[in-house]
């Protein structure tokens, strides 16, 4: 198990019931990116890699 399981594992058990929009998530990635600019690079390519997600190219 990653490190970061254990945040993926939380926010399903805390908020695993909710539905929300690509806006809202959009929100609050820009939110802590600028809370946590030193994070800024790999929410850039989670990002990038959620918008191309379905791309067969990439």
């Amino acid at each position: 198990m990653y490190y970061t399981d254990r945040g993926i594992e939380e926010l399903l058990k805390r908020r695993g019931d909710e539905e929300v929009t690509l806006e809202w998530l959009a929100d609050r990635l820009q939110e802590f990116t600028d809370i946590h600019p030193e994070f800024e690079n790999a929410v850039e390519r989670f990002a990038t890699w959620l918008a191309r997600l379905d791309d067969p190219e990439d």
